[in-house]
């Protein structure tokens, strides 16, 4: 008779636990909660100490001064009594009640200057140790809280897109430390997911580019072939047309993923020059659709990256003279110093704008109802990413509507 087989089993559980391992005794870890309970206790206890060791003294110091005689006899056969500390006592001819009376007054009093000069004393001495503590206390909490300034000078580094900072806090396995740790594997994480954002990008700049460069250089040598047929270069030239306007797209959606972060290499750029550059590029566009291009620009420098920030004033002046009236309009350019800020302003005439819109116009692939749905006035993402490398450069656009009709597009930086 054949026999079943054994059915197989399982395979054994693994005895490794990937989590961090418990001390033994957890309630033995130095934690802040236990340090600071110590490190206060010894600071009230050895206060104390010290104040009850002062206490002592000038209470001793008290009880010499208040033991002190108040009088002595100095008399031979008929009783004299001299004292310092007690002046009534030194009158003559004092009846016994008077005398005793005075000596009582004199004790009194002995003993509440005694008292009045421990009062005075201590308060001094409490002072003395108020400060004392104070000092103490401040130095100490200072060291105590020194990791804390750690991981804050840390964020602020990694908050300026320093990625590969890290805290690697040593001492105790205390809550800081844990909080640094988790921190660092944060940070470690982010930095993966930024470089791996970064190769995408480069990837994709590489992938897209390549092919429409290629579309265009096949469109551009037919077009140039003189037996072609009229129909084929009609075809030909609405083909380039649509492969420009991909490019463009290509490149805004590029610009637009490495302007969201912040800036690491700056260098001095004068508002005033970048703005001068977007007018010269636009000028032949602007004379064409009959728009005057105006404004006083003074230096205003900040610190940042002249191309992106030339993006910035050359995505504004196209929007304010593409998206203009049909006749008599005009574009006013003007850079200056405001505050402590450098500041570009692009003010233009045009449709009236609902204040209710504005903050639609800075979404991606957002236009202005259907007058911005043309294919000859980009792709929808200027403004988005006028405002991605404003927020990079650490300062903000805003837009307001112009009274009459356009636009008023204020670019602030921090200089």
């Amino acid at each position: 008779m054949a026999t079943t087989p054994a059915p197989p089993t399982a395979p054994p559980k693994p005895t490794w636990d990937p989590r961090r391992a418990e001390p033994p005794f957890p309630w033995l870890r130095p934690t802040i909660r236990i340090r600071l309970t110590l490190l206060y206790g010894g600071m009230f206890l050895i206060a104390g100490i010290m104040l009850l060791s002062i206490i002592y003294l000038l209470a001793a110091q008290a009880l010499n001064t208040g033991a002190e005689p108040l009088f002595k006899i100095v008399s031979g056969t008929s009783i004299k009594v001299s004292s310092d500390n007690c002046p009534a006592v030194q009158a003559g001819n004092l009846s016994l009640d008077e005398f005793n009376v005075a000596i009582s007054n004199c004790i009194d009093h002995q003993r509440q200057t005694a008292l009045d000069d421990l009062l005075s004393r201590s308060l001094l001495a409490l002072l003395g140790l108020a400060i004392i503590a104070f000092a103490f206390g401040y130095a100490m909490a200072g060291r105590v809280l020194s990791p804390l300034g750690r991981i804050t000078r840390t964020a602020r580094a990694v908050a300026g897109s320093d990625l590969s900072r890290r805290i690697e806090l040593d001492g105790p396995d205390d809550e800081l430390k844990e909080l640094a740790d988790t921190f660092d594997d944060m940070l470690e994480r982010l930095q993966r997911a930024f470089t791996a954002q970064q190769r995408f990008v480069g990837n994709a700049s590489h992938e897209l580019r390549t092919p429409l460069a290629i579309n265009r250089t096949l469109l551009e040598v037919h077009l140039s072939d003189p037996g072609a047929p009229v129909e084929l270069q009609q075809l030909g030239k609405t083909l380039l047309a649509t492969n420009e306007r991909s490019e463009q797209l290509v490149e805004g959606l590029l610009l637009l993923a490495r302007s969201d972060n912040q800036i690491v290499e700056r260098k001095p750029v004068d508002l005033a020059e970048v703005a001068t550059q977007a007018v010269d590029q636009v000028h032949a566009e602007a004379a064409a659709k009959g728009v005057a291009i105006r404004g006083e620009r003074a230096a205003a420098v900040v610190q940042g990256n002249g191309v992106l920030l030339e993006r910035i004033a050359l995505n504004l002046v196209q929007n304010a003279v593409r998206y203009n009236v049909p006749e008599d309009g005009w574009v006013e350019v003007t850079t200056q110093v405001q505050h402590g800020q450098a500041v570009l302003v692009v003010t233009n005439t045009g449709p009236v704008v609902p204040a209710y819109e504005i903050d639609n116009l800075f979404e991606p692939f957002r236009r202005l109802r259907t007058e911005r749905t043309g294919s000859d006035k980009g792709v929808g993402l200027g403004l988005s990413i006028a405002r991605s490398v404003a927020r990079a450069h650490g300062g903000h656009i805003a837009a307001e509507p112009r009274e009459g009709g356009g636009l008023v597009m204020r670019v602030t930086l921090p200089i």
